[in-house]
């Protein structure tokens, strides 16, 4: 059984780190060998781990069939008890977790644990936003984590109206924000015309709900035999971009592309590119890592790029 170290906020920061942009990844971990070897994997990456917190007893895992990826029936979540789920507030100096950090980057999966987990995430985005940080999030849902008697929509509205960048898909923006799609809007027919249509009124929603909120994009992803296509939207307060669509007939593992995704967003956001070239590194670099082993991306820019090349 092939074991990897990874995370959604971890992946982002490997790929930021890859592109060469400086990374700081804060988690909880216990104070044990293990955690220890996991911490020096971090920092081999590039990334800051000076902020990982030591508490706790377990670290986080989870099982999945290869190939699958984590929206998948078959993953096995063994997270409880972890010292990343018995974080509370007050557990972190955030003042001094967010010196020096000019963006601040969470997804929905931490929320998801338990009422304290989201409650920290809470008291990071009030500390982020005093600070005048840029603030971004994953939209991405998990159902298996969200069993603590509260819905994502009872929680995330509160933590994403301090965001300014939010990533994830029409569906995910329905679940954990409550954004009703159109009534019309039929999935499974192939139109890309038609998702294209949904993301802009989903994003015109959005935006109208959390005026914090001045960059969203989407990502689809879709079965196409044993192969996927692929493309994604970024919607800005005047215009909406769309990506080329990316296809192959085969992949090694879906997991983590989202994340990748989501790292090409911040890069090409912090860089100030035009808008149609960050969906397009964006979704390159998510496609990029679908032949990829493991969480987190090994593709540097140059490969990126590559990909954008052949896809035209």
């Amino acid at each position: 059984m092939p074991v990897y170290v990874g995370g959604a906020e971890l992946n982002v920061a490997t790929a930021l780190a890859n592109w060469g942009l400086p990374a700081k990844y804060i988690t909880a971990v216990p104070d044990n060998y293990l955690a220890r070897e996991i911490t020096a994997s971090i920092t081999h990456r590039n990334i800051d781990a000076s902020q990982i917190h030591y508490s706790g007893e377990r670290i986080g895992s989870y099982y999945l069939p290869q190939g699958t990826d984590l929206k998948n029936n078959g993953v096995v979540y063994d997270r409880a008890h972890s010292s990343f789920a018995g974080l509370k507030p007050g557990s972190l100096n955030w003042d001094t977790v967010l010196e020096g950090v000019g963006w601040f980057h969470f997804s929905a999966i931490s929320p998801a644990l338990n009422e304290a987990a989201a409650a920290v995430c809470l008291e990071a985005l009030q500390a982020a936003a005093k600070k005048n940080i840029t603030i971004s999030v994953d939209l991405n849902y998990r159902s298996k984590l969200w069993q603590y008697g509260k819905l994502p929509v009872d929680i995330m509205p509160a933590l994403v109206q301090y965001c300014h960048v939010i990533m994830g898909n029409i569906w995910s923006a329905e679940t954990l924000l409550g954004m009703p799609l159109s009534p019309e809007f039929k999935h499974g027919d192939g139109n890309k015309n038609i998702y294209l249509n949904e993301a802009k009124l989903v994003a015109k929603a959005i935006q109208q709900a959390y005026p914090n909120c001045h960059t969203i994009a989407n990502t689809f992803r879709f079965d196409a035999g044993e192969g996927i296509d692929y493309f994604a939207t970024l919607h800005s307060a005047e215009t909406n971009y769309a990506s080329a669509t990316y296809t192959t007939e085969s992949i090694v593992d879906k997991v983590g592309s989202g994340d990748c995704f989501m790292a090409g967003l911040i890069y090409g956001l912090t860089q100030k590119l035009p808008f149609q070239d960050i969906v397009e590194f964006a979704a390159a670099a998510a496609f990029c890592k679908l032949q990829q082993m493991g969480d987190a991306t090994t593709s540097n820019i140059n490969d990126v790029k590559k990909i954008m090349q052949t896809n035209g």
